[in-house]
């Protein structure tokens, strides 16, 4: 009996992995921006308890994702949900370094662009490659930041 169960659940285990169970863990993490100032909540429900406010065009990170709830992971690192509509197609990093230079290419030898200190939000405009990741300020000055000093990628 006991090497039955063991079958059974070996073929169990097998056609989830063949159903994509295993795939979640191959994918990269999942980051988007809030659209608006939005309320977060402890359960997936505006029934739920307001947890607090996130700031529009705040980065955060998504954990789960149900029909019209998204559980996310904000820069400070709590987690609460949000409804789906409040996040935004529009992808933004936070500056988690105290001051960080924004080249003019991704190079540290180029010129500065700008400087951004910490809790500043940006556009993210290029995705990461080589170390570096092409970002926006609002006021419009352009430049390319180490990934070691931004949120949200």
């Amino acid at each position: 009996m006991p090497a039955l169960r063991i079958r059974a659940l070996q073929a169990t285990c097998a056609a989830l992995l063949a159903c994509g169970g295993g795939v979640a863990a191959a994918q990269g993490i999942e980051y988007r921006s809030t659209a608006a100032a939005a309320l977060l909540y402890d359960s997936p429900s505006v029934q739920g308890q307001r947890q607090f406010i996130l700031a529009a065009d705040t980065p955060v990170e998504v954990v789960v994702v149900l029909e019209r709830w998204v559980k996310v992971r904000e820069p400070a690192g709590a987690i609460a949900w949000i409804e789906a509509s409040k996040l935004a197609a529009r992808r933004t990093v936070i500056v988690t370094a105290e001051r960080a230079t924004a080249f003019q290419s991704a190079d540290a030898g180029s010129a500065a662009a700008f400087h951004a200190t910490r809790d500043v939000v940006l556009e993210l405009t290029q995705p990461t490659a080589g170390g570096w990741v092409g970002v926006r300020h609002r006021d419009g000055a352009s430049g390319f930041l180490r990934v070691t000093e931004v949120w949200g990628l």
